[in-house]
């Protein structure tokens, strides 16, 4: 199953990925030191996120802390096969190809 991310909601799954489940404060904070945003687009992204099945809030130690729900390979995959079929009908073997150009 693929879930569709937009930039923006890459950022906070970026985040998630490089640093692993984080309370809210923390997961703002480090959106926050790489993109000019704020609390309120964070809360928002994460909003969306949550709704898609991205990603999960959960309660540990009594603080709500969010984790990713998808891998970092399987959003990768998913964007390069969106990226193939946009500009080569689906043929990654043309992407490659391209790229190497």
């Amino acid at each position: 199953m693929t879930i569709p991310v937009t930039e923006a909601e890459s950022e906070l799954l970026a985040a998630l990925w490089r640093r692993g489940p984080l309370p809210a404060k923390r997961l703002i904070e480090e959106v926050r030191s790489t993109q000019d945003w704020g609390d309120a687009t964070i809360k928002t992204l994460l909003g969306r996120l949550m709704r898609k099945g991205a990603i999960l809030s959960e309660r540990v130690d009594d603080r709500q802390q969010y984790r990713a729900l998808i891998s970092r390979n399987d959003y990768v995959r998913a964007e390069i096969s969106s990226l193939a079929r946009r500009l080569f009908g689906g043929d990654q073997k043309a992407l490659i190809a391209a790229l190497e150009d």
